[in-house]
């Protein structure tokens, strides 16, 4: 339920995608020179706009500070799946029909994943997500703590024209679970894709299988044919499960946009690269799930089916077990029997829920140990900066203090103009003494939300303490009835260790701040804090964070690189552990700004800030900043800006730590770094570790496919951390750049297979998109400095 004056109850646009065509030849050893096929003119001036849109990324320093992996709603309930999470991205154009075919295709997934597991799992219920930028439906009940960022399913527009591969986001081993599946508005939409990839209800089995039991695609884009040892003699296969499936090697030559197929060149060993496989509708074996989505597909194969030799990343990672054997050592496997039915025992059912406008209350700790370590003072920092450059217009906020007791500072107020937020910042706390209740806080911080909103449901609360309190089991059960999401924020070393049971309980982000001179660290746990819409021209990115020990009379020159895709609400931060330095910021043009330029406050004597209006000059901006305090102080420089189209989205990176499910459980330090859905390669990545009472430790993170990196140039960047000192709490943040390196783009893996045709009796049938998909996925888009 949902805390409130009352209690919430339940109550086309064309996106251009694959042309398809179909056409036949003669049956024999070799493809007739018939029917040319015609390309779509469109594709060369597609590449040429994806090459200006990206050209300058090369530009880009994006930083930013995440949290822990992203967790699934999704359990397993009498061998149904409950609460599964689909979310319709903000830029897609409202269409019912999405709905109508997301419903109908997740039904047939029901019926088909009951059958391809021997009559043990199916899809029970499922939540889609519709974006506040459709209209209003008396059908759509309102968001309790589902979000957008937090799906299991995403359904958005490819960032690349003609690319409608439905994939998963899967970068962590065999048997552990992925971060989300992606189809596009087109493949919905769109029924002769059906010829492409298979029937929907296949394809989100397929997809299911990767996201949810950790398995692999037992086909290789990369290697689509290998030489089999089975037999006495060795024999050219194709890459797949199970093995020996039939078909015939074909090559398109193609010239302009023109292509005439002809059967694979020999070289005595494997085929000629770029040669495809083009298998027999009609086969001797059934195909498994996780190689295509033909109508003979009925199983996962198992230990007695199973490829071994196939080169497939099913083999590579999980050690050359079979899919089906990896699904029994699931713990839902474990947790289950097979029903006795033909058919599931129930019908999926759906929930369509409309995201609304944030209600965020600030829920902040001025007990006593505040005073300590200029926390008050930092919180005021920190917390000015989430008001005045974080929290999204629109958004509703309000203030609550907390220390014996709990009082509002600030009732909920929506933030339609830079008024609202000076005025919201002006009630944050100068004074810190009492206990910690951290209870009495949450308690104020819903009464202030339900007075406005007339329901908690939905709402957020940022909970920020540095305090012990052995009471917070006296409010969980209100938090959970609440139907309100809270991202905890731990601030120093003694901040309670119950504290994450409410991020936990509720799907919030579990954030850490360690103590420092000056307030950058907490600015970076509160830049973390952006809606969870999916829209990308709400959310801020934070350019740069970086503090210093600088001597007396030293210099701290930073650059801060701005991008093509970021400009708007540019905003520079400085602050100092003991004296104002001199110091003053350059524009790629040349523009210079002194402090007298900048704003400071009587609240906040040690920092000072700078919003540019406008959008900001693409290029490098300068700050040059001296330390002319007679003593060694500290100085921090925070930059945040936010996206410059709402069309193109900026690179960004996402980053966690987790434990690897392998031997000793090392750790493992990911991030993803990626421009919208394309994996962004070749960026250098450095990850910083901290931990109150020690040394950060920085690692550079890797995407070559080695050590902790699953798969190699899927812009996954990841490494095992071997420095724990300890139980705690750990704080990671990431910088990515690609200043000295050419920076470049590739498509996800992990995607349901394209079919580039297939044989029927005596007639051969190609898709025509087949040679465009090719093209696309065997170029990697580069992006050159252009300054």
């Amino acid at each position: 339920m949902c805390l409130g004056l009352y209690i919430l109850g339940r109550g086309r646009q064309t996106i251009l995608g694959y042309h398809n065509e179909v056409f036949s030849h003669p049956t024999g050893g070799h493809i007739n020179k018939t029917d040319k096929l015609s390309f779509s003119n469109q594709e060369p001036r597609r590449q040429e706009q994806v090459m200006e849109v990206f050209k300058s990324l090369i530009f880009l320093l994006s930083f930013q500070l995440l949290h822990v992996a992203k967790s699934s709603m999704v359990w397993l309930n009498e061998n149904g799946y409950e609460d599964l999470v689909v979310a319709i991205n903000p830029q897609v154009p409202e269409d019912a029909n999405i709905i109508l075919n997301t419903m109908n295709m997740i039904k047939n997934a029901s019926n088909y994943l009951f059958e391809m597991t021997k009559h043990r799992f199916f899809f029970k219920s499922v939540k889609i997500i519709i974006p506040k930028t459709w209209k209003k439906n008396t059908n759509y009940s309102r968001l309790k703590t589902e979000s957008y960022d937090k799906a299991d399913v995403i359904i958005a527009d490819p960032y690349m024209t003609h690319v409608d591969d439905p994939y998963t986001l899967h970068y962590r081993g065999c048997k552990e679970k992925g971060q989300y599946i992606h189809f596009t508005p087109n493949f919905l939409l769109n029924d002769s894709l059906t010829n492409v990839y298979g029937e929907k209800g296949r394809v989100f089995v397929h997809e299911w299988a990767h996201f949810w039991w950790g398995v692999f695609d037992e086909y290789s884009s990369d290697m689509p044919f290998y030489v089999s040892r089975n037999s006495e003699e060795a024999s050219v296969e194709a890459t797949s499960c199970p093995a020996g499936v039939t078909g015939i090697p074909v090559f398109q030559d193609c010239s302009g946009d023109k292509c005439e197929p002809r059967i694979c060149r020999y070289d005595g060993q494997l085929y000629e690269k770029g040669c495809i496989f083009i298998p027999d509708i009609q086969q001797n074996t059934s195909f498994s799930v996780m190689y295509l989505q033909l109508p003979s597909v009925v199983e996962f194969c198992d230990k007695n089916t199973h490829n071994s030799e196939a080169p497939n990343m099913q083999n590579k990672i999980c050690n050359h077990k079979s899919t089906w054997e990896v699904i029994m050592e699931s713990d839902d496997f474990r947790n289950s029997a097979v029903i006795n039915a033909s058919a599931p025992p129930s019908e999926t059912t759906f929930t369509l829920l409309q995201t609304q406008t944030r209600a965020v209350a600030l829920v902040l700790d001025v007990s006593g140990s505040m005073s300590m370590h200029d926390r008050l003072r930092h919180l005021r920092s920190a917390a000015e900066v989430f008001l005045l450059h974080i929290i999204e217009i629109g958004s509703w906020v309000g203030i609550v203090t907390f220390d014996s007791d709990a009082s509002e500072k600030a009732p909920l107020q929506q933030i339609n103009n830079n008024a609202a937020r000076q005025k919201l910042v002006q009630c944050l706390p100068t004074i810190a003494s009492g206990q910690t209740n951290i209870c009495a806080g949450i308690r104020k911080g819903f009464k202030l939300i339900a007075e406005k909103m007339t329901t908690t449901c939905g709402s957020e609360i940022v909970l920020l303490t540095d305090g012990e309190d052995p009471r917070i089991a006296t409010c969980l059960d209100l938090v959970k009835q609440s139907a309100a999401t809270i991202h905890t924020i731990a601030l120093g070393p003694l901040a309670s260790k119950e504290l994450e049971r409410f991020s936990k309980l509720t799907g919030g982000l579990n954030l850490y701040a360690v103590d420092g001179a000056v307030p950058s660290k907490l600015i970076e746990t509160f830049s973390a804090i952006t809606s969870r819409s999916g829209d990308i021209c709400e959310q801020s990115i934070q350019l740069e964070s970086k503090d210093l020990v600088v001597q007396h009379s030293g210099w701290m020159n930073t650059t801060v690189p701005v991008d093509k895709t970021v400009g708007n609400d540019t905003f520079f931060h400085i602050a100092w552990s003991l004296s104002q330095p001199f110091f003053f910021l350059r524009d790629p043009k040349g523009k210079e700004y002194g402090s007298s330029d900048f704003t400071t406050s009587n609240s906040n004597p040690n920092t000072a800030r700078l919003s540019i209006s406008g959008t900001a000059e693409v290029g490098d901006w300068q700050f040059c900043i001296k330390n002319v305090h007679t003593a060694t102080q500290t100085i921090s420089v925070t930059a945040t800006s936010r996206p410059a189209y709402s069309d193109v989205p900026p690179v960004r990176i996402a980053a966690h730590m987790n434990r690897a499910n392998k031997a000793f459980n090392p750790v493992v330090v990911y991030a993803e770094v990626s421009q919208g859905f394309l994996p962004v390669l070749g960026a250098t990545v450095i990850a910083t570790i901290e931990k109150d009472g020690a040394g950060a430790v920085t690692l550079e993170l890797l995407d070559n496919g080695t050590g902790a990196d699953t798969m190699k140039d899927d812009g996954i960047y990841s490494r095992y951390f071997t420095s724990l000192q300890g139980t705690g709490r750990y704080r990671l943040k990431v910088n990515a750049h690609g200043r000295n390196t050419t920076t470049r783009l590739s498509l996800k893996q992990n995607r349901a297979l394209y079919i580039p045709g297939y044989r029927v009796n005596a007639m051969r049938r190609i898709n025509i998109a087949q040679n465009l998909y090719f093209s696309i996925s065997q170029q990697e888009f580069q992006i050159y400095n252009s300054s």
